[in-house]
């Protein structure tokens, strides 16, 4: 509804996940989304699984379905050989194929274990399957388990996404806006976007919620510039003020990981106070 009075062509803040666009959260599934499109045009095979709540047949049933392999529910010796001579015919055809599971700090300590044996597939001197594990933070702490210590030694590669710093939260801004079909016009005050920052915590799905409020009530009082009192009028409607600092961080805990730490906190509290408007 505010679209034309502020030049856009479509909502730059919808939460709704668009590959167009640097996303909501912390950008965890816009960035594996990305990465299958660009592992899609360079050939690899691909399967992606977003939703764990599997058994240990669901699963393999799910995989080699998006894989496009034909095959019926049977036993999971079964699926894994079909699995397994079709990834040796991509392998000696010079093909590469990745496995990437999305939310994976909610699998099962049997799914999970059945993942790392999945590492098992290989020839003398390479592995079959490349396999992504994204997840919450919680996922680092499940993989210190004694339990599954053979699954975290198999990791050759670990990153985090991080809450943007208040420059990333002005680029943000812009970049959405330009995206949506901005025509250059300023929308947020510079101290408007400083407030978008200190409010969200650097926490694109949080930045997104005020943007799109205030774009609205903004929109309501015909106001073209959006300045301070906005954003504070909608960060007291959503008690973003009242989320308290979680104290100095545990002994061994750096500051950067402590205020990254304490950024997800806040939002995983904001998250459940937040409606999209009617």
């Amino acid at each position: 509804m505010y679209k034309k009075f502020y030049g856009l062509q479509e909502n730059p803040f919808n939460v709704t996940p668009d590959p167009r666009y640097r996303e909501v959260g912390t950008g965890k599934t816009t960035l594996l989304n990305k990465m299958l499109e660009g592992l899609r045009l360079q050939g690899v095979a691909t399967a992606f699984v977003f939703n764990v709540r599997f058994n240990v047949p669901q699963f393999f049933d799910y995989v080699l379905a998006d894989f496009g392999l034909p095959h019926e529910p049977r036993l999971k010796s079964q699926m894994l050989l079909s699995l397994n001579q079709w990834l040796v015919e991509r392998y000696q055809a010079g093909g590469t194929t990745a496995l990437v599971i999305d939310e994976a700090h909610l699998m099962s300590s049997e799914l999970l274990e059945e993942v790392r044996l999945l590492t098992n597939l290989e020839t003398s001197s390479e592995k079959l399957l490349q396999i992504v594990l994204s997840g919450q933070p919680e996922l680092e702490h499940r993989l210190r388990r004694p339990d599954l210590r053979q699954l975290r030694q198999r990791i050759t590669l670990r990153t985090k996404t991080y809450p943007l710093a208040l420059e990333e939260t002005r680029q943000y801004v812009v970049e959405r806006l330009k995206v949506a079909g901005s025509d250059g016009r300023p929308t947020f005050t510079p101290e408007a976007v400083e407030l978008i920052h200190k409010y969200a915590r650097g926490i694109p799905r949080v930045i997104n919620t005020l943007c799109e409020h205030a774009l609205i009530n903004s929109f309501a009082d015909q106001q073209p510039l959006i300045g301070t009192e906005v954003i504070q009028g909608v960060a007291k409607d959503f008690e973003l003020d009242r989320i308290d600092p979680m104290g100095p961080p545990p002994s061994g805990v750096s500051p950067e990981e402590w205020r990254r730490r304490q950024a997800l906190h806040n939002a995983a509290l904001l998250m459940g106070r937040f409606r999209r408007p009617e």
